[in-house]
């Protein structure tokens, strides 16, 4: 493994130019490209990609296409959960999706983050990652964007259009942008 790869899987500054690192985006690509292409009714030729592409794919579990992500091998997705259509999943960091999780359509869960004080580093490309984890059965509404780092506890929901940047916990019902706590549930 090169010095980029482990640099961004640490969670310290990595070039995403890295060759190692383009191969890996370049494979992944081909087998979404494979994945979005079939049509109603191939769903076995769906989960064969899924398996190859995923670093885990719980049984019971789908994604509906139009799928994207960046290389889905630091992707883990539990038992009986679902993706819905044109879900986005940069994971640049490890991204966690615990058993029985509902995602809505449009959904995003970014990792990448790129620097924010030093402007010749974002101009020069360099960028980190943090992880994101997903608890078991959480509900996560249409359009839901969750940042990198956060950790959304087990039996919440977040609502539609919602923006997640810091962690919810457990049992509660959050909306916004940023996304609060409304109610327990």
């Amino acid at each position: 493994m090169g010095e980029h790869k482990n640099a961004m899987l640490r969670g310290d500054l990595y070039r995403d130019n890295d060759p190692e690192l383009v191969a890996e985006r370049l494979r992944c690509q081909q087998l979404l490209d494979k994945f979005n292409a079939t049509t109603a009714g191939e769903d076995a030729q769906r989960r064969g990609i899924l398996e190859d592409l995923l670093g885990e794919i719980g049984e019971g579990s789908w994604i509906m296409p139009r799928f994207q992500c960046d290389y889905g091998h630091l992707i883990r997705l539990g038992h009986n959960s679902f993706l819905n259509y044109d879900a986005i999943i940069l994971d640049c960091a490890p991204v966690t999706i615990g058993n029985d999780v509902s995602i809505g359509p449009r959904a995003q869960l970014l990792t990448a983050l790129h620097p924010m004080q030093d402007h010749e580093l974002r101009r020069q490309r360099w960028e980190t990652a943090a992880p994101i984890t997903i608890g078991d059965n959480v509900w996560l509404g249409g359009g839901v964007i969750v940042c990198p780092g956060v950790t959304i506890g087990p039996n919440t929901v977040v609502g539609a259009g919602s923006v997640v940047t810091r962690d919810l916990p457990e049992k509660v019902f959050a909306a916004g942008n940023p996304a609060r706590v409304i109610r327990p549930l």
